[in-house]
């Protein structure tokens, strides 16, 4: 097991063992008035129309997969649940309501609101971590009108980001490969405070193994890793600056000077790596010593401090020196500067490294390895790996060929691809503003609409066919083929009998005629679960580790045509036969009829 893997699984008993009252943690922001304002304006004109006894149905849905993908991993399920369980209007929200609603509301509506609850909503739902699809409501909320109007724009919140999140998650997950460890490191990027946190809990959902964000750790016992900044390797500038340099040996107690034991094998590691060691940093060497003395179990570094600015000042150099060179000389002039940037690497970062992990070998401890973050990542770590080889060859240290190598440095998707077709050599990637800002597709699109009131069903028409819903309460069914991999999803009314395993089902596209099949499904999964009924939770919550495994065990159903990155094969939805023709009979019935002149 691998020095960062021991960690990991180290990290996640000591989660699994602790108290679950985290699980109880409620985000204060998420409450009623997290709204928009035209919600409750539409709640009094109901209440004033006399519409506090009608019966709705909504479906939260999306209407495209995110990232140009043909998969969408649903999220935020149990942040909706705990907010409709504390969903009540207090004193302080009644009286700031009463100044910020227009003049003449009566007071009796504001009555109403202060004794509003969930209890009369029943929610149903597609399990948390999910594979799911366009169409497809992955929320259905039935209730009062009222109630589960000014539900709207806060399930959408805590839904959209969220699933677009742990989707985004997956997909780095997939591209990077199972065996490579992903770190989330975007807090400081990330779309304020409760944004920071949200992309720690769901990016850990979608595949990642740890988190930066402290405060995510003890909210959602999340691995937290982290290394030290470029600052800590700068704020020394010799080992005279040195105050502590002794350290214990990890089983007997001896002490030794780590300085001196570091200082003795970097000059044996430079006669290995043929190299000099005078031009390594002596104040990145302190640094090292330093911070390897306060985790001498825990000792990663970054490497490349020094590296842009020896790589600039040579390149000043290297442009006086062939001024006069012809332009078509240039791009040579940038491969020698690459080249001098890679070898400075193993000439100081790499050197000085080495040298202190060898120092606290010889106290008893195993060096944890390397983060990179500047430069060509694919050559600097086959460089830093082919050390590592050398020197646990020169010195009979097996495990030193293995130290782990972290990479980071504003790494995406297509980064890790072209990582992956250059053999790289790293073992664990740290992510941070492309995988929390969700740079390729900021947001979802996640709506919310009316599809029944008063069992009537309620259907929204549109020039664009893709805006226009499936109107009526409906129950969703997931149906495998033969080779047990899921095929389509079909949508089909409430009284509906479901679809029969091994029995013939006509599946027809909602809106398009000539689009239909007949499946005969392997296997069918009922994707609806009531999740709030009577006022409370009405299923056993499955924690966050049960979720992200619920993710990998639901992708695992796609077959890989669906997944890819390049031209992604779509999924199918489909609508039964009964729900097509009750769909168009309600479009005719609702549509305008034209005038020609």
């Amino acid at each position: 097991m691998s020095s960062l893997n021991r960690e990991l699984s180290t990290d996640s008993a000591f989660a699994a063992g602790r108290n679950s009252w985290n699980r109880h943690y409620h985000n204060s922001v998420v409450q009623p008035l997290l709204t928009d304002l035209y919600q409750i304006t539409m709640a009094y004109a109901y209440w004033k129309s006399g519409k506090i006894d009608d019966h709705a149905v909504f479906d939260l849905f999306f209407r495209t997969n995110p990232f140009q993908g043909e998969f969408t991993i649903f999220a935020g399920l149990e942040e909706c649940l705990k907010f409709l369980d504390s969903f009540h209007y207090s004193e302080t929200d009644i009286e700031y309501l009463k100044h910020a609603l227009p003049q003449g509301i009566e007071d009796e509506f504001f009555e109403y609101l202060s004794q509003l609850t969930a209890k009369d909503v029943t929610l149903y739902a597609i399990e948390e971590g999910s594979v799911a699809f366009p169409r497809v409501p992955l929320i259905k909320v039935a209730g009062p009108l009222i109630i589960v109007q000014l539900l709207e724009t806060t399930l959408l919140t805590l839904v959209n980001y969220a699933s677009l999140m742990a989707t985004n998650a997956a997909r780095y997950r997939m591209v990077a490969g199972k065996h490579i460890h992903l770190l989330e490191f975007g807090l400081r990027r990330a779309q304020g405070p409760d944004g920071g946190l949200s992309a720690s809990k769901y990016s850990y959902i979608g595949g990642f193994d740890g988190t930066s964000n402290v405060l995510a750790g003890k909210l959602f016992n999340i691995p937290v890793k982290g290394t030290h900044a470029h600052a800590y390797i700068t704020s020394f500038t010799g080992i005279d600056e040195l105050k502590t340099r002794v350290l214990q040996h990890k089983e007997d107690g001896t002490t030794r000077d780590l300085l001196e034991l570091a200082m003795e094998h970097r000059a044996a590691i430079a006669s290995v790596l043929d190299v000099s060691t005078d031009e390594s940093s002596e104040g990145e060497l302190a640094a090292m010593v330093s911070f390897a003395i306060a985790f001498p179990d825990g000792f990663m570094a970054l490497v490349d401090t020094y590296d842009v600015k020896s790589r600039t000042c040579w390149l000043e150099r290297s442009l006086a020196e062939f001024s006069r060179v012809a332009a078509h000389h240039i791009e040579l002039l940038s491969y020698y500067d690459l080249t001098r940037h890679h070898h400075f690497l193993s000439r100081s970062g790499l050197l000085n490294f080495c040298a202190v992990a060898l120092g606290l070998n010889d106290q008893g401890y195993r060096a944890i390895g390397i983060r990179i973050d500047s430069g060509d990542l694919a050559y600097l770590s086959c460089l830093a790996r082919e050390t590592f080889e050398r020197i646990a060859e020169r010195f009979k240290l097996p495990w030193f060929s293995k130290l782990t190598i972290v990479a980071s440095n504003d790494i995406n998707e297509d980064t890790i691809l072209s990582l992956n077709e250059q053999g790289h050599k790293i073992d664990c990637f740290g992510i941070g503003t492309h995988l929390v800002t969700c740079q390729r597709q900021p947001a979802l699109g996640c709506v919310y609409k009316m599809v029944e009131i008063n069992n009537q069903p309620r259907i929204k028409l549109s020039q664009d066919v893709g805006k226009v819903t499936m109107p009526g309460s409906k129950n969703v069914f997931r149906l495998y083929g033969a080779d047990g991999h899921a095929l389509i999803d079909l949508l089909q009314r409430v009284d509906e009998n479901p679809p029969e395993v091994g029995q013939k089902v006509l599946c027809r596209h909602p809106f398009q005629e000539s689009k239909r099949a007949y499946v005969i499904p392997t296997q069918v999964e009922p994707l609806y679960r009531v999740y709030w009924a009577e006022g409370r939770v009405a299923q056993v919550l499955p924690s966050l580790e049960e979720v992200r495994e619920r993710v990998q065990a639901s992708l695992r159903t796609l077959r890989q045509d669906h997944k890819r990155t390049l031209n992604p094969t779509p999924y199918k939805v489909a609508v039964s036969d009964n729900l097509y023709n009750f769909i168009h009979e309600l479009w005719l019935q609702n549509a305008p009829i034209g005038e020609l002149s």
